[in-house]
């Protein structure tokens, strides 16, 4: 029964943080209900999911990809990786196929796969647009002033390491994938961060192309 009233009332949802229950009497009466702890993450069990449920076979075993257009999750901060597979669970960022797999997921067994993920280094990239690197390098560290597009550097810092738990890693990623998300986020194929959509709606495919390949090079 102490197991079941908890979960009933979260459940419910609805209740204002000042409700409290008292089943019994000489107990005393909570008034506020603390947020549950997640537990700590299991890197292991996280490898042994990321395997057992074919993520590798898109991402490879170490999260290095090959494939240009699914993404390199090796490094990457594990709290955005937790951040996208709670929104492709919920829809908010959506896949058909990334929605379907972190279906299957609970929130520990996310918060494990993207802990483990982010223990393994990432395998350098490197740019091939040699007419366009002076173009992508001046986006990503200068911005385009006279269309207020700020530095990527900004944000994803110089190396493209990005800043623990608020922006992402982008150095070594695909270009293809950087690419393919610029344009998602510009044309209102993917909704889950507004500022990128303000910054690639100021963005045309050339500037796309060569920022994205700009980023694959970096380290």
């Amino acid at each position: 029964m102490k197991l079941f009233v908890p979960l009933l009332l979260a459940a419910l949802g609805g209740f204002s943080s000042g409700f409290s229950f008292a089943a019994d009497p000489a107990a005393p009466v909570p008034t506020e209900r603390a947020p549950a702890k997640s537990a700590k993450p299991d890197i292991a069990n996280g490898e042994a999911i990321f395997n057992g449920k074919s993520c590798a076979a898109c991402h490879m075993a170490d999260g290095n990809s090959a494939i240009p257009a699914n993404p390199k999750l090796a490094q990457q901060h594990p709290e955005y990786l937790l951040k996208q597979l709670q929104e492709f669970k919920s829809g908010k960022r959506k896949s058909a196929v990334m929605s379907g797999m972190a279906a299957m997921l609970s929130e520990q067994e996310m918060r494990d796969v993207a802990w483990f993920l982010g223990s393994k280094p990432i395998k350098p990239g490197f740019a091939k647009e040699k007419d366009l690197v002076a173009l992508g390098e001046k986006i990503y560290r200068g911005g385009i002033g006279d269309r207020s597009v700020p530095a990527c550097a900004g944000c994803h810092s110089p190396n493209g390491a990005g800043i623990p738990i608020q922006y992402p890693r982008l150095g070594g990623q695909h270009a293809e994938y950087i690419a393919a998300q610029l344009t998602a986020f510009r044309d209102g194929g993917r909704l889950n961060s507004v500022p990128m959509s303000g910054v690639a709606a100021k963005l045309n495919d050339r500037e796309i192309k060569a920022v994205s390949d700009y980023i694959a090079g970096l380290h």
